[in-house]
């Protein structure tokens, strides 16, 4: 048995590597994920592949030992070799996805188990203390926003984290906005969880119908950087959009609230399994935030174009009331022509110079924006791209 193995990088353009790698991770019955931006081998002295690794962002997935070489603590090395990438590209803060059955050992290099659905995925991050940092923020931000909001009408530009001090220190304790004042007909705290690529009249009309039944709706924003639109033009759109209903409080996601474009498929059985695996354990997760923010409905939209999005609103609608929140599916709104509006849609129009139709799609600030000097390297990123339509 060799005890000398190297570890290095496996580019893209190494076939022979590559096709190594897949018949490792399909021994172990997972195959290759489609999101990865770094994968590394594991090498004994003739150069045969007896493990490997990837990176997505700031997630690890893809590991895998073969068989005749396990036990020998070889999955130890591939991790730490991720784990100093991943710090080589500023990333400390790491998460991984893996099944149930390996989510010992990643407990025992340092993970933390943050929420797992039986028989399916266990989802890890590195910092003990990491989610509830997050739910202290978004409690922060909250206390921040009722306090500058008190009982007359602002608009959501009059606030800011920064300005109001939810960036420094605790916010004051605070109430749920429907029981604020006694007497007071009471109102459910709403939430809506959107990528917003870009922000669409789509958008604009489940904001409006959230922020019409609720005393204050939680609008968590997709806040990875993985869509043609980035994030800070997505937030940008999302704040001008929805300038005007003063009860809609912005919150950037973190990693927490986990995009279909991000979560793993490597070791799901079929892409349905994916899907499920994904909605379960995102509305674990949400299940947490609605606790600590007193959030009682969660308002989703209808979508007519994708099979991915209906199984994800199925599982909502059955799992969030036993979690004590109702979910509310609101019918889409159309264009002029009867079509559901789609961000895809938005996508081609602008891919194709056609902002006529543009016009019908999404809010005058969307439209004033792409239209701007400002908007010239999203256009050009989105006209280069092969695919805008994303399902």
């Amino acid at each position: 048995m060799s005890e000398f193995y190297t570890v290095s990088e496996i580019r893209p353009s190494d076939r022979r590597s590559l096709a190594e790698v897949d018949a490792l991770l399909a021994a172990e019955g997972i195959r290759r994920d489609k999101n990865l931006d770094y994968t590394c081998g594991l090498f004994d002295e003739d150069y045969n592949l007896v493990g490997t690794g990837s990176c997505f962002g700031s997630t690890l997935r893809c590991l895998a030992v073969s068989r005749e070489h396990q036990g020998e603590g070889l999955m130890n090395r591939i991790v730490t070799e991720l784990v100093n990438e991943e710090f080589r590209r500023g990333n400390t803060h790491l998460f991984v996805y893996t099944k149930c059955s390996s989510a010992f050992f990643f407990r025992d290099l340092g993970f933390h188990e943050l929420v797992r659905v039986e028989d399916q995925v266990v989802f890890l991050e590195n910092r003990r203390d990491g989610f509830r940092s997050a739910l202290a923020k978004w409690k922060q931000e909250t206390g921040a926003f009722l306090k500058a909001h008190g009982p007359e009408p602002h608009t959501l530009a009059a606030y800011t984290p920064e300005k109001h001090g939810a960036a420094s220190g605790p916010a004051e304790a605070w109430a749920p906005a429907g029981q604020t004042q006694a007497g007071a007909q009471e109102k459910p705290v709403g939430a809506i969880v959107m990528n917003a690529n870009p922000f669409t009249l789509g958008h604009r009309h489940l904001v409006e119908q959230a922020a019409a039944a609720c005393s204050l709706v939680h609008l968590f924003l997709l806040s990875e950087d993985r869509s043609l639109v980035p994030f800070a033009v997505r937030k940008k759109l999302v704040l001008e959009g929805t300038r005007d209903l003063p009860n809609v409080l912005l919150h950037e996601s973190g990693p927490y609230i986990i995009s279909g474009a991000t979560f793993p498929s490597y070791f799901q059985r079929d892409s349905a399994a994916v899907i499920e695996s994904h909605a379960r354990l995102d509305l674990e997760i949400f299940s947490r935030i609605a606790a600590e923010l007193g959030i009682t409905r969660r308002y989703v939209g209808e979508e007519p174009f994708s099979e991915v999005t209906g199984i994800y609103n199925r599982i909502m609608q059955e799992a969030l009331p036993q979690r004590g929140v109702d979910c509310v599916v609101v019918s889409r709104k159309a264009a002029d022509a009867g079509r559901p509006i789609s961000a895809s849609d938005v996508r081609l129009a602008l891919k194709t110079g056609d902002f006529e139709a543009l016009k019908a799609l999404v809010p005058e600030s969307t439209l004033r924006f792409f239209q701007s000097p400002e908007a010239a390297p999203v256009l050009e990123n989105i006209r280069a791209a092969e695919n805008v339509i994303h399902y």
